[in-house]
């Protein structure tokens, strides 16, 4: 619980209220926002050239973050009814040639491994997986919609060139779900999708720029078919008939039009988060069916959606949108609880140990680490701060000290750990409980 202590916060985020004030005089250069930066002052992630290019590694604080990330999407998932799965981050070559890879996405795909007579490849997505898994059982219009999840690893051949700290990697873990439905089914289920999307976004503090309509552009990379094209555009203007959007051309999948979710970074870069699609094309490439009501055999739609993409796009986002200053939830350490001097030590550890079994992530950063002015700047971005001094350890109280400035007071401490408790388990943006 105690550990050597995190230095004055860098420049780039002195404060985690002033970066999240609406104070003008507050705001440092977008440069300063880079996660790139944050991240490795932060002590969440790094890299190295033994390891490679765009294949990052997640230090301890950064794991907690992207630990409890997966968690709350695995969470929220099994509620709306998905079923997790796992699957391999290999494949035969032939998978990909069946669904398509091969032919359209061949240039972003590692070149396939000679093992014995056999070709396999790091997969590039999860779709043909999820496919594969869906037809290995038989299915009735009964279980329909058949809901699959997984938070799986896959792998892009991307250019050294366009590598950049979580945001363009080539290990990828995506949190990605494939939904097999009837046709009639369809729009619902990519409506819940994308309510589904907004609920994650309430919840991390993500705020959308604005929703896209990606449709084909010209060339060889897209699937021949003009009627699925047709029909799966139309099912997604259908689904987002009550959201403003753009439409643009050249920014679909090869095998259909998707709706992404588009997020901009805080020098206005703009990039994709979250997607949901209509897929006509691989339940017919892997001949996907489902036993009808007629008792005849039908063509199910795959209807395929990510909440927050990519594990490691969104923690990026969520380090450059709060300045290092997340959520009480998802923050690395929630409590650091501050002694005034020693005489009060053996209270603040047994204040942290009963924080601990409320399930908090808590430090005690003591006078060995500075004065108790240094300590409370080194500690400014964990969401709560409990000093205890004479008076404290006297009446088990904590003088209570929130991230954004706040100072409620002296607090009975059992009280306070309740407070974080609920404030932690509502998940949410909000540190107190008198804020909406």
């Amino acid at each position: 619980m105690s550990r050597k202590p995190r230095g004055e916060c860098p420049g780039a985020f002195a404060c985690g209220a002033r970066l999240r004030s609406g104070n003008p005089e507050h705001r440092e250069e977008p440069t300063m926002y880079d996660h790139r930066r944050l991240g490795r002052e932060l002590d969440l992630f790094d890299t190295d050239p033994l390891m490679g290019a765009g294949l990052p590694y997640w230090l301890p604080d950064g794991a907690v973050v992207r630990h409890v990330l997966e968690e709350y999407i695995r969470d929220i998932e099994r509620a709306a009814g998905y079923r997790h799965v796992y699957s391999p981050v290999l494949g035969k070559r032939e998978l990909y040639e069946i669904s398509g890879h091969w032919d359209h996405y061949r240039d972003d795909m590692f070149p396939p491994m000679e093992l014995g007579a056999e070709q396999v490849v790091l997969r590039p997505s999860l779709c043909p997986h999820h496919a594969l898994i869906y037809r290995s059982r038989s299915h009735s219009y009964r279980e329909l919609p058949f809901r699959m999840a997984e938070l799986g690893g896959m792998y892009r051949s991307e250019l050294s060139g366009v590598l950049g700290g979580l945001t363009r990697v080539r290990s990828i873990h995506l949190n990605d779900a494939h939904i097999f439905c009837t046709l009639e089914q369809a729009v619902a289920e990519a409506r819940a999708a994308l309510d589904l999307i907004a609920r994650a976004y309430a919840d991390l503090g993500i705020r959308a720029a604005r929703h896209r309509l990606s449709l084909p552009g010209e060339g060889g990379k897209y699937v021949a078919d003009p009627d699925l094209w047709r029909r799966a555009t139309a099912l997604l203007r259908e689904v987002m008939s009550d959201v403003e959007y753009d439409a643009v051309e050249g920014e679909a999948a090869f095998y259909g039009p998707k709706i992404d979710v588009q997020i901009t970074d805080p020098a206005g870069r703009e990039s994709t988060l979250s997607t949901v699609q209509i897929d006509f094309h691989q339940p017919e490439r892997f001949d996907l069916h489902y036993i009808g009501a007629d008792g005849a055999r039908h063509r199910p739609v795959m209807v395929h959606r990510s909440i927050i993409g990519s594990v490691e796009r969104a923690v990026a986002h969520l380090i450059e949108a709060h300045g290092g200053a997340f959520p009480a939830w998802l923050a690395p350490v929630q409590l650091v609880v501050l002694p005034v001097s020693e005489a009060q030590e053996a209270k603040a550890y047994d204040l942290a140990h009963r924080a601990t079994a409320h399930g908090l992530r808590t430090e005690v950063a003591g006078p060995d680490q500075g004065t108790l002015g240094a300590r409370i700047r080194a500690a400014r971005l964990v969401p709560y701060q409990a000093v205890i001094g004479d008076r404290e350890a006297g009446a088990d109280l904590a003088a209570v000290r929130l991230r954004d400035g706040r100072q409620p007071g002296p607090v009975p401490a059992e009280d306070l750990l309740r407070r974080i408790a609920s404030r932690v388990e509502a998940r949410g943006t909000g540190l107190w409980d008198d804020e909406e």
